[in-house]
């Protein structure tokens, strides 16, 4: 089932409405009364790890580190 939002209280939910998608539920964002974008969780895929910055560094790298060193 999906739910209808308006822009406004997506903004103002967005933490509650990302848990709600990851458990199944989808939504459509409105946007004075059109529909703008649609949320809906990521279905079981395989994802592949290529490589865990917290691993190297507690709360990750700094993306300026990582071009610095390219």
């Amino acid at each position: 089932m999906q739910n209808i939002i308006g822009l406004k209280e997506f903004r103002a939910e967005v933490p509650k409405i990302i848990n709600k998608a990851a458990k199944g539920e989808s939504f459509i964002v409105i946007k004075r009364s059109k529909p703008v974008l649609r949320v809906t969780g990521v279905e079981d895929e395989d994802w592949e790890t290529i490589i865990d910055f917290t691993k190297i560094k507690k709360g990750g790298v700094d993306i300026k580190d990582i071009i610095k060193r390219l």
